[in-house]
């Protein structure tokens, strides 16, 4: 029987970014279906979350962000344009032109087959550095491309489905708070939370315990 495990994730997060080749690598290795949940950045979903931490937090993520893609072999620079436009305390500010982008548009895909593929060449389009800005252009109709979808068909889709992407957004981003934790990414098997690109490995060792099998 294949197994499954919901995976909340954001744009603006470096370790999402960072643990998707594996979750790709993954799905792609065992008989388990990876779902793809997307959130809304904590910035915008968590309003003063980044002036409640400590000053230091902020430069330790950058660095060891970095630090995670070097050990990975992943080039991880700091996207242009940021994902989320910054207002004041480091708040997102009330208009969100990059996510009003891409959240649907990872909705949409997310429900594909080629959905891991769409989260994989979208992020290394945002956070490899190697095709900035980023957002110009046909950049990003090429990385969906890559993932063997096409953007004018995703949009299509998502301009008829406004209120039930938003709905979804939200069911998303409460069942992540009730599964136990408020960061990306965290993967949930069997209601059990792995947060962090670094616990892929105890989640797969979980999975393992619980019968999973390599795909045929």
């Amino acid at each position: 029987m294949s197994l499954a495990v919901d995976v909340y994730w954001s744009f603006r997060s470096p370790y999402s970014y960072l643990a998707v080749p594996r979750l790709r690598e993954l799905s792609e290795t065992y008989d388990v279906d990876v779902r793809m949940r997307p959130v809304y950045p904590l910035a915008v979903r968590s309003e003063g979350f980044f002036t409640k931490q400590d000053p230091l937090f902020v430069p330790y993520l950058v660095r060891d962000s970095r630090r995670q893609g070097e050990f990975l072999g992943l080039p991880l620079v700091w996207p242009n344009p940021d994902p989320v436009v910054i207002g004041t305390n480091l708040n997102g500010a009330a208009e969100q032109p990059h996510l009003d982008l891409l959240m649907p548009l990872g909705v949409v895909a997310s429900h594909r087959p080629q959905a891991l593929a769409f989260y994989d060449e979208v992020s290394r389009l945002i956070w490899s550095g190697q095709d900035m800005p980023w957002n110009e252009g046909d950049k990003l109709a090429r990385a969906i491309a890559r993932a063997g979808l096409d953007m004018a068909e995703l949009q299509a889709e998502a301009a008829g489905k406004a209120g039930e992407i938003a709905a979804e957004i939200e069911a998303n981003q409460q069942a992540h708070r009730a599964a136990g934790h408020w960061g990306v990414p965290t993967m949930v098997f069997e209601g059990e939370p792995f947060f962090g690109q670094d616990r892929l490995d105890v989640l797969v060792w979980r999975m393992q315990q619980r019968g999973l099998q390599p795909r045929g």
